[in-house]
């Protein structure tokens, strides 16, 4: 077993179909009683299809479930109010590869998905501890476990006739597995947060009729803006507040209520959450600080607060946030000095007050909001639950995020590139400069870094990286008004010829293509312009263009199928008037067939009304702003036309590769001696130079003569650098050479062929501590630290990801064949890295691995040095199943 077990002993959240949660964790001793009453409790008929009769009910049916070992028996309970209302144990068979489960759920709460999740979390355990299969004996009446085990997305097979059926699957995640458990995720997850954002009531805990506090704000910003439903502040006075009756505790609001946002200083938000929990909310908003942002202190505190949440089955945003508004509902339920304009995004934010200047700026440029999240310190409702809200809003055409961190990158990879596909999704990520060093001991790990993986995040998932906050509201202002253009080559129309030479260093700057207008475009241009205008690209009109000369040049320019985009640029002149212009141009841009229009327009009143018209034309006030913002949109379209690709099944020896890793951990190693190294490769297929291990100088000559001269001969010292401490000699061509090389060297000593030409690549692997590992390519040798040239992609690698790894950066000239050199075999390079994709995915226990260089050559490639380090890995701990 590679993983420890030590993180199946914590407590799992999983989210039910209904909406709601539920906390399973191991039984232990003193759950004795409970259980017993719980089995107790199950009527007769879930007695008898659980345990195929009616057994005594007492401590020794129990027993065997209390405190599992996770190596021969595991065991989960889930528990809702303080009591019991689950179990689903697995007891390893006499084959120690298969295990057999069985359940039990309390006849109130059954038809809400408990079982599956009880089966789900199971199979993960149980996979965990080495078993590769479940058995459960179910009777043929029982077809509610028979539709649990049915749906799960494991291959059945059932055996048996009377009375009894075998069912048998096996555990492993397959792919077809994870998606039919993300989509039971979706669903849940979505019914989970319909009351923070579609409440019909909400209660204001905390909410003082004293102007200028926090509770008593944010309860006249719900009165203020028109709130779709019933209001309620609630103090410990039951004083009116703003005119409305107050209570002093959610409990006593007859009718119940769907959402509670809790106001009150951080020591009294448990006893606050506790009675808006007790009186049925399932939804909760703590706007308080106090918690994990403080210190150990407040994170013990927070974690009080989630059990308290997960107990009752309900959600939890912040705590430490400034709240949540939801336009349809018309719900303010935030501190901000004002509202949100309605709109077509959906906005979170880790920054409360970040969130409020990014809506100030994004309201000015015309933008709103359907929905706008504040979600502090994340202790449950996260920016990937959001995401799974706004897949399905119709509403909400395009997402935009402010993150400081991420809880789950892999679940965010998951949710975001299923997303993407049908809305934008811009994100703005802080912090994104290098904090906290690695200790960096290979090339690979010096190039990574946080901030590279999350741009290799960014990038599979094909969410638009904004890198500041100007940049994401000019991607918002043109994506949520004119279409993804089908390329990236632009005409450039103008009145002031510095503009548009301006725009075109702007254009080329953000990866932008300015071709030459068509014979019958610039014969059009021609009557529509002075002659001594420009009909190039450029397009000038000169100063004296007029509101008829935009008119009758932008409609063949947005007709030439060698344009995909415009940017329309005006800089107002004597005799023109402004807004008649911005309406031409917004005319013209209505004709346009997916192709995106934009505008710059140089003026100290801004851009005309007129822009607006009949097509959204957005306005920018200089060319490099307009240019950044096409080229990201250029970018989405891109991502858009790729295919998704697939990770491909190779063929490898991972309990090999396992089996070198154990050992080298058992014998306290970090870097592989050179011998575990290359058994390491091999398990996974990696081509390797051929070389021979030699102690002493005369083994060294007796290699080279079995490999054939020309040889090398370097240091095989565990995790030596050997270019930097000169452990390398080339193109020894004698055996004089060799012993002198040796002698030189002292042993241990690698013998190689020496293989000549090739272009000289690194490629990699490091295990991010976050996000999980990650795969390296770049241009290679003693330069490519200095160069830095490496690109980076999480791994499991899609083959498509990996024909774009080699073919981009500054390795991609040297694959394709750099300044009259042969191409190198792309193919190769391309399976090269997706086996130490595998490799690091299947293997966490590598956390660092160097291939450089990798010679690239016309015909194979072949890794003629390689490091690696291995440490103990211990599985994550993350209570949050989803």
């Amino acid at each position: 077993m590679s993983a420890t077990v030590e993180s199946a002993v914590d407590a799992t959240d999983v989210i039910l179909r209904d909406g709601s949660t539920l906390r399973l964790r191991p039984p232990a001793a003193e759950d004795a009683d409970a259980l017993v009453e719980f089995l107790s409790g199950l009527s007769e008929r879930s007695r008898y299809l659980r345990f195929h009769g009616f057994p005594a009910l007492g401590p020794a049916i129990v027993d065997p479930v209390l405190d599992p070992d996770w190596r021969d028996r595991g065991a989960l309970v889930g528990s809702l109010d303080n009591r019991i209302v689950a179990l689903a144990n697995w007891v390893r068979l006499r084959d120690p590869r298969a295990a057999e489960v069985a359940f039990a759920v309390g006849d109130e709460f059954q038809r809400r998905g408990i079982g599956m999740r009880l089966l789900e979390r199971l199979a993960a355990r149980a996979a965990d501890a080495g078993i590769e299969e479940f058995v459960a004996e179910v009777l043929h009446e029982n077809s509610a476990m028979l539709g649990v085990f049915r749906d799960a997305g494991f291959e059945v097979t059932r055996a048996g006739e009377a009375g009894e059926l075998e069912i048998r699957f096996p555990i492993a995640a397959t792919g077809d597995y994870r998606e039919q458990v993300a989509a039971r995720d979706h669903v849940a997850v979505r019914a989970s947060l319909e009351p923070f954002f579609q409440p019909r009531s909400v209660a204001v805990v905390g909410a003082s009729k004293r102007r200028g506090s926090i509770g008593g704000e944010l309860f006249r910003n719900i009165l203020a803006g028109d709130f779709a439903g019933s209001v309620y502040p609630v103090n410990r006075s039951g004083d009116s507040v703003a005119g409305v009756h107050a209570y002093s505790g959610v409990c006593e609001i007859a009718g119940g209520v769907d959402l509670a946002v809790i106001c009150v200083p951080g020591e009294q938000v448990l006893a606050a959450a506790e009675d808006a929990l007790a009186a049925g909310v399932r939804a909760v908003v703590v706007i308080s600080a106090g918690f994990a942002e403080t210190g150990s202190e407040g994170a013990e505190r927070q974690e009080r607060l989630l059990a308290l949440v997960r107990d009752r089955g309900a959600r939890l945003l912040g705590p430490n946030c400034l709240g949540i508004a939801s336009s349809p509902v018309r719900l303010n339920a935030t501190f901000a000095p004002r509202s949100f304009p309605a709109g077509k995004i959906g906005f979170s934010s880790q920054s409360g007050a970040l969130g409020l200047a990014l809506l100030e700026r994004a309201e000015a440029t015309g933008l709103g909001v359907t929905s706008f999240v504040s979600v502090g310190n994340k202790a449950d409702v996260s920016s990937n639950d959001l995401l799974e809200w706004w897949e399905d809003d119709d509403e909400t055409e395009m997402v935009v995020l402010y993150l400081e961190s991420f809880g789950n990158p892999r679940a965010f990879s998951r949710i975001a590139r299923r997303l993407a596909r049908r809305k934008p999704i811009l994100a703005l990520k802080g912090g994104s400069t290098s904090a906290g060093s690695r200790a960096a001991g290979s090339h690979t790990a010096a190039l990574a870094g946080s901030d590279v993986a999350v741009d290799a995040l960014f990038r599979q998932t094909g969410v638009i990286r904004a890198r500041t906050l100007d940049e994401l509201i000019d991607v918002a202002a043109l994506l949520s008004a004119q279409p993804v253009p089908r390329g990236r080559r632009v005409a450039l129309v103008t009145n002031a010829g510095g503009l548009g030479i301006l725009a075109a260093d702007a254009c080329e700057a953000a990866g932008l293509e300015l071709p030459l207008p068509s014979d019958e475009t610039r014969a059009a241009l021609a009557d529509a312009m002075p002659s001594e205008g420009s009909s190039s690209n450029p397009i000038d009109l000169l100063g004296g263009a007029t509101a008829e000369s935009f008119a009758a040049a932008l409609p063949p320019v947005l007709a030439d199928p060698a344009f995909d985009a415009a940017i329309v640029l005006y800089v107002p002149t004597v005799g023109a008037d402004e807004e008649e212009v911005g309406a031409a141009i917004s005319r013209a841009a209505a004709t346009a067939v997916d192709k995106p229009v934009l505008c710059v327009f140089v003026s100290a009143k801004g851009a005309p009304a007129g822009l607006r018209g009949v097509a959204n034309v957005p306005a920018f006030g200089y060319p490099e702003v307009a240019a950044r913002a096409l080229g990201r949109a250029a970018e989405r379209g891109e991502w858009l036309r790729r295919a998704a690709g697939a990770v491909p099944a190779l063929d490898c020896d991972r309990d090999e590769a396992q089996a070198v890793v154990d050992e080298a951990l058992a014998a306290g190693a970090d870097w592989l001696d050179a011998e575990r190294t290359r058994r390491l490769l091999e398990a996974y297929r990696v081509p390797l130079v051929p070389e021979r291990l030699a102690a002493t100088p005369q083994a060294a000559v007796d290699a080279a003569v079995e490999l054939g001269y020309p040889v090398v001969l370097k240091t095989a010292a565990p995790g030596a650098h050997k270019t930097e401490e000169g452990g390398v000699i080339l193109d020894l061509g004698d055996e004089e050479a060799v012993r002198v090389a040796a002698e030189r060297l002292g042993g241990p000593l690698l013998v190689q062929p020496f293989v000549r030409g090739g272009a000289e690549l690194l490629a990699g692997a490091v295990q991010d501590p976050v996000f999980g590992p990650l795969v390296a390519f770049g241009p290679g040798g003693v330069l490519a630290e200095l160069i830095g040239e490496a690109q980076f992609r999480l791994a499991p690698l899609t083959d498509l990801d990996a024909e774009e790894l080699v073919r981009v950066g500054k390795a991609g000239p040297l694959v394709a064949g750099f300044r009259g050199a042969p191409p190198t075999d792309e193919a190769a390079l391309v399976d090269l890295l997706l086996r130490l994709s595998l490799l690091a995915h299947e293997l966490p226990e590598v956390v660092e691995l160097d291939l450089n260089p990798v010679l690239a050559l016309p015909d194979r490639c072949l890794a003629v040095d390689a490091r690696v380090r291995v440490a103990a890995y211990v599985q994550p701990r993350r209570a949050k199943s989803w």
